[in-house]
């Protein structure tokens, strides 16, 4: 019986092949020549929600096509599963125009005959690394002028079914979708697609890819761009090769262009960074062995003799100070002059990155007409939820029209819910943040006794010593919680942004990018400010040590210093986000779209349709873009605000950012459903987020390089304290430890055992041995030191502000010759519409009405002479 329904279903399939013999992978209605812009899909519900969708759909639908789009429904019996219905839009030509003057399109109107002057000198050596002419720049280049439907002779309308790029058909139907009636519930009228979407009545709204991703279409009027982005650009293998931003522009919107080509630039500069940095670390690596702090905790005669305080209460033995051998040599890659002058350096990079990024983006905003594009009137226009959640209007001031509006009473309200909450989880972290240091404190001292205790660690004792164990666990756990976190509060940022009931699109984004980036930056850099300017700053001293919470005594740095421990905690959190933000990106997607795909995978071309493959991927959110700049702006922040204890960050960054690049090229391209085009004609707020990195990072540098490494301390012994002249850092070891007497320990101090009845120990600072009248009070060369830190702060800080502002100066935002081409292009576009309005004077003045439009002749006349003097 089974074998028969087969059989029953092999032959009804064989039907509707045999009815339909054009292929269902196409991106035209039935009849060919029009083409789909825009696909919805919904699915019968039989409870009694289903007659209130049923209704709703008719509703929409019928306001639509009174809106002049054309629909083709796709029923149920055609689809793979046979649950689906699909709604084909198609927007005429008179829809076209009629919404391209709304939305203040640009279309050609003459090919552009500007001379292109840029020539760049390295091109030769550069070949390898360029794309074809014809994927670069996969069309002319022309003047522009915002599209009128009274001018249509002007534009150079070769063909009205591809006048209008697929990206701009698809922005267009989307702006009717979001803003059609769909009838009145509850006394309140209710309109939009995304409205629709939220309660289920349609299931998905998308518009289509051209073709499939692996092979070109087989209808000769689809231009394949996807295919042409798969095969050029979304391939690993094509990594070392240039982005086609043109097509990228062309085919997903400027919004998508815009993110692809800072992310380009920004990988271009981390090389410069990169390659300084591994320079500045195999310095560290060659000099390892030429110093002399590492050399003496090395030798039996010095290091070996010196014995040092318990690291814990009671369980902990008197150490060694030879033990940290290893360490003491791992910490010199990282903590070494090479160190100060990468952070000075890194202060400059991020200047001259920023400032070439404004003149990249000017250039960009010159080559895609977003001149005078100040925001999409999208992104101003009210939300759909902000009309339809305020019922309260007033009058625009502006364009004298009545509109919704939030009483301000409500705003406090919204806004203050909306405060509370990013302070309680803000509080969340920091709470979480303290019980990892609780964790860093109650462990260590397990580790101390199971590493001494433990015969089988014994050889690797020297490297792994209880200071590093604890760190790598403790950063493990660290970065666990940060997801966490980051999962639970991805979700009520969104929730509290919708809540405050944002009045346009660029604030909703604004909003919500503020609200997740100072999560985000408490999140992922607290730890690290622990590590870097907390840790091993507030032990105490032996006998009056200070306590966290009266129970757990406070943390001390290795003596050889915190920053290799800073250096870990960077790696770990910095190297672990990053392969598991790969993971999300890449490997979640696939899996989905393959279970999705499952069942049609075996299906014949004819039966599985190109909505129905599109259906089967990934939705690419209006946050999608919000979350690759939020991962990389938190990249930044890793390579600016930490780099001086880990010169080889831009490195990592610099390989996780080409593997970035074709990961987020590849899951656009294969595995989510082509994103509705969208404007934009800068990386908006996160420009000023960028800019306030960078100030912040050379703060923080300044302080890592004082407070953090030894490099300070090391410099005042160097230059007032050491007394061998041949050899100035000689005894700098025994001058950076205290003495303690023994017999000086409180009970609560003093181990358990003393084996070798040992009479001092000593420990890492600087104050008067037991026997001086100031006995333990800081020595003069503590305040020396300190003195020399801030000295250097203030110093270092000033040196580079006064360099990033000279070379911010010295930088124009727009290049001469782009400033040359756009006030060339404006006039000449101005001269051609001036052209086309006297051409059209005179053609009236022929048919009569001689007086008016002769005054309309001189006044044209007028501007012209006006743009030629300007």
């Amino acid at each position: 019986q089974q074998s028969g329904r087969k059989y029953n279903l092999f032959l009804k399939r064989r039907l509707r092949i045999d009815k339909r013999h054009q292929s269902k992978d196409s991106i035209f209605f039935r009849d060919g020549v029009r083409r789909i812009d825009f696909v919805l899909s919904y699915v019968d519900d039989i409870n009694k929600e289903g007659d209130k969708k049923l209704e709703r759909r008719r509703e929409f639908e019928s306001n639509l096509q009174k809106a002049g789009l054309e629909l083709e429904t796709e029923d149920k019996k055609e689809s793979e599963d046979g649950k689906v219905f699909f709604v084909k839009i198609h927007a005429p030509w008179e829809v076209l125009i009629t919404y391209a003057e709304v939305l203040n399109i640009k279309v050609p109107i003459r090919e552009n005959d500007i001379p292109c002057t840029v020539e760049n000198p390295l091109d030769c050596v550069l070949f390898p690394l360029r794309l074809p002419e014809k994927v670069m720049h996969p069309e002319p280049d022309y003047f522009t002028a915002p599209f009128s439907k009274d001018k249509q002779e002007l534009y150079l309308i070769n063909d009205q079914s591809t006048f209008f790029s697929p990206s701009m058909r698809n922005r267009i139907v989307n702006y009717i979708l979001t803003r059609c009636p769909y009838g009145t519930e509850e006394g309140k009228k209710k309109f939009g697609i995304k409205r629709l979407l939220n309660n289920g009545t349609y299931t998905a709204a998308y518009p289509l890819h051209d073709c499939q991703y692996w092979k070109k279409a087989n209808d000769p009027n689809c231009d394949s761009e996807r295919y042409t982005l798969y095969m050029e650009w979304a391939r690993f293998l094509r990594f070392y090769k240039e982005q086609p931003l043109d097509l990228i522009r062309k085919y997903y919107g400027e919004k998508i262009g815009i993110y692809f080509a800072w992310l380009g630039f920004y990988t271009e500069m981390l090389f410069l960074a990169a390659v300084v940095g591994l320079i500045c670390f195999l310095y560290g690596l060659f000099t390892m062995d030429e110093n002399m702090s590492s050399k003496e905790i090395c030798d039996p005669a010095i290091g070996g003799e010196i014995i040092m305080c318990p690291l814990c209460d009671q369980e902990c033995d008197y150490w060694r100070l030879n033990t940290t051998c290893e360490s003491s040599q791992y910490s010199h890659l990282f903590d070494n002059v090479a160190t100060l002058f990468f952070a000075i350096f890194m202060g400059i990079w991020v200047t001259l990155f920023l400032e070439f990024w404004k003149r990249r983006q000017a250039r960009l905003k010159y080559e895609w007409d977003l001149v005078d594009f100040e925001e999409e009137q999208q992104q101003l226009q009210l939300r759909p939820e902000y009309e339809a959640k305020c019922t309260q209007k007033k009058r625009n001031p502006v364009t004298q029209e009545m509109e919704p509006y939030l009483p301000l009473t409500s705003q406090a309200v919204r806004f203050c819910i909306s405060g509370a909450t990013v302070l309680f989880w803000v509080s969340l972290i920091i709470a979480s943040m303290i019980a990892v240091i609780v964790y860093r404190l109650a462990v260590y001292a397990a580790f101390a006794s199971l590493m001494e205790n433990t015969q089988t660690l014994q050889p690797i004792s020297g490297l792994l010593t209880p200071q590093l164990a604890t760190s790598v666990t403790a950063s493990c756990l660290n970065f666990v919680i940060i997801m966490i976190l980051n999962f639970f509060y991805e979700r009520i940022a969104i929730w509290i942004t919708d809540m405050e009931i944002p009045r346009t699109h660029m604030e909703y984004e604004n909003r919500l990018t503020m609200k997740m980036f100072l999560f985000q930056f408490v999140n992922y850099y607290s730890s690290c400010f622990y590590v870097a300017f907390f840790k091993g700053k507030f032990v105490g001293y032996p006998g009056a040590y200070t306590y966290m919470f009266n129970r757990w005594r406070n943390e001390e740095c290795d003596p050889a210093g915190c920053l290799i421990e800073l250096t870990t905690q960077l790696t770990i959190v910095m190297a672990g986000k990053q392969i598991w933000g790969n993971i999300q990106e890449a490997i979640v997607p696939w899996i989905c779209n393959w279970w999705g795909r499952r069942k049609a995978r075996n299906n014949p071309e004819n039966l599985y349709s190109r909505w129905e493959q599109d259906h089967d991927l990934q939705t690419f959110g209006a946050l999608g873009l919000f979350y690759e700049y939020l991962e990389m702006v938190i990249q930044f922040g890793f390579i600016t605000l930490f780099v001086a204890s880990f010169p080889l960050a831009p490195l990592l960054a610099l390989m996780n950012n080409i593997l970035e690049i074709r990961v987020d090229s590849w899951k656009l391209t294969t595995q989510y459903r082509r994103p509705v085009a969208a404007k934009a004609h800068s990386i908006g707020v996160w420009q000023e987020i960028l800019n306030g990195m960078a100030i912040l990072s050379v703060v923080t540098n300044a302080f890592i390089v004082a407070f953090t490494s030894d490099m300070i301390p090391r410099l005042v012994y160097y230059y007032a304290y050491s007394e061998n002249e041949d050899s100035p850092m000689s005894g700098y070891i025994n001058n950076s430890l205290s003495v303690f007497l023994i017999s000086d320990f409180p009970e609560r101090n003093e181990p358990k055992a003393n084996p070798e009845n040992l009479v001092i120990c000593r420990y890492r600072d600087y104050r008067y041995p037991p026997d001086h009248e100031k006995k333990y009070l800081h020595t003069m060369q503590f305040w020396h030191i300190l003195a020399a830190k801030l000295a250097f702060i203030i110093i270092m800080e000033h040196v580079v502000f006064i360099v990033k502002f000279f070379v911010a100066w010295m930088i124009p935002d727009v290049p001469a010759d782009v400033k040359a081409r756009i006030k060339r292009e404006k006039y000449l576009t101005q001269k051609i519409l001036h052209e086309y309005e006297l051409e059209k004077l005179k053609e009236r003045l022929c048919q009569g009405d001689k007086q008016a439009t002769e005054k309309e002749f001189i006044a044209t006349e007028g501007r012209m002479e006006l743009s030629r003097a300007m």
